[in-house]
């Protein structure tokens, strides 16, 4: 795939590895039905299992036997997977930066042990519930609920836009604790417990190869041993959304780049007025825009990993790079469909998928102007929100 400035050159072995592992896994397993569970609106459930024996979830953690992997090398599988689709990074970012992540860093012992080798095999699926039907971009206005009730809560509200939740076995959802001035809490709910639903939402027009959902919580009792013990306040949640939002900046660049390459592949291909249509010189243009826009998405994205490995990274970097990266995807992805011409509206090529999953991604883990308020605050020293 496109490396205009060589930075294959920089990776370890390991790191070159884990790349091509989920390269060759996309290829064979995801890549050939994608489009189908696209046209669907289904996720392809049975390769949950397969990406757990690959290492797919939460690489990145060191509970355990988890693989503890690089940064880079974690961001490069985020980018592969995305490469197919959004749907398929999506999977293993919440699985693993939003539900694995806070019970390593937040959890007790015997919530590590209870849910984290199982996660991380794909024999458990999990879900983050923040989101709520009123509350998207100001999450600190969360009107989902604790009580105390004996020795443990009742939980009540709705989560909603919750990917995986219809097939989750847990839900990480955070409520205020009525009974500490409502401080925000994190709760393992089990999604079999009396009281939980989780409705499927259907009907979307974008990231249709992933399967979103309500949590609905109607009195639902769980015990004291499912608080995260480890974190109170919205540290908590928007610690995970800075780690998945780091997954998508790399995952952004990857479907980028697998929209350059089809487009390429085609361009040289298909012939008009006598010569394929990328020897014409507004279609080299688009090309030289393209790579360059990717380059310099991929150069952010590695230099995040850098930060992050060495502990120095910061959230407001992060929203630069989400905002930055999944944009540029965004506006090439369109290109891309351009170079295509009409073949480019079918579900034979990648780019308008791509580009239909992309209204979600510009969306969701902070909205693009959310984005731009936090790292406005972050250069100005002045919020313009609260």
């Amino acid at each position: 795939m496109l490396d205009f400035v060589d930075l294959a050159d920089t990776l370890s072995q390991e790191e070159r590895l884990i790349r091509e592992t989920a390269r060759e896994f996309v290829e064979s397993e995801a890549r050939p039905d994608i489009a189908d569970h696209w046209l669907d609106g289904t996720f392809p459930t049975d390769i949950i299992p397969e990406m757990g024996e690959l290492g797919f979830y939460g690489p990145n953690l060191s509970y355990g036997d988890l693989p503890d992997v690089s940064e880079t090398a974690y961001g490069l599988l985020m980018a592969e997977l995305e490469a197919c689709d959004s749907g398929l990074r999506s999977m293993a970012s919440v699985q693993g930066a939003l539900v694995m992540y806070p019970i390593d860093a937040y959890g007790s012992d015997a919530q590590r042990e209870r849910w984290l080798p199982a996660l991380a095999a794909g024999e458990a699926v999990g879900c983050f519930g923040l989101t709520e039907p009123e509350h998207g971009s100001n999450p600190a206005g969360m009107e989902t609920c604790a009580e105390r009730d004996g020795d443990g809560y009742v939980l009540n509200g709705t989560k909603t836009w919750i990917t995986n939740s219809p097939i989750a076995d847990v839900a990480l959802v955070w409520a205020r604790d009525q009974g500490d001035d409502g401080t925000v809490r994190g709760f393992l709910v089990e999604t079999d417990r009396e009281g939980v639903t989780t409705n499927e939402i259907d009907e979307k027009l974008s990231l249709r190869a992933s399967i979103t959902g309500e949590v609905d919580l109607a009195d639902v009792y769980v015990p004291e041993g499912n608080v995260l013990p480890g974190v109170e306040g919205m540290k908590g949640p928007l610690s995970c959304l800075t780690q998945a939002r780091y997954g998508i900046a790399w995952g952004a660049v990857g479907a980028a780049k697998d929209c350059f390459e089809t487009a390429l592949a085609y361009a040289k291909d298909r012939e008009q007025f006598g010569q394929p249509i990328a020897g014409f010189q507004l279609q080299q243009e688009k090309f030289t825009e393209m790579a360059t826009g990717i380059t310099l998405a991929e150069l952010l994205a590695h230099r995040l990993a850098e930060l992050k490995e060495s502990g120095a990274l910061r959230p407001q970097q992060v929203s630069m790079a989400k905002r930055n990266n999944v944009r540029m995807a965004r506006d090439q992805s369109r290109v891309a469909r351009e170079i295509l011409g009409g073949n480019g509206i079918t579900a034979d090529y990648s780019p308008m998928r791509h580009m239909a999953n992309f209204e979600t991604v510009y969306t969701y883990e902070g909205t693009h102007d959310i984005h731009s308020l936090i790292v406005g605050e972050d250069l100005t020293g002045i919020p313009a929100y609260q």
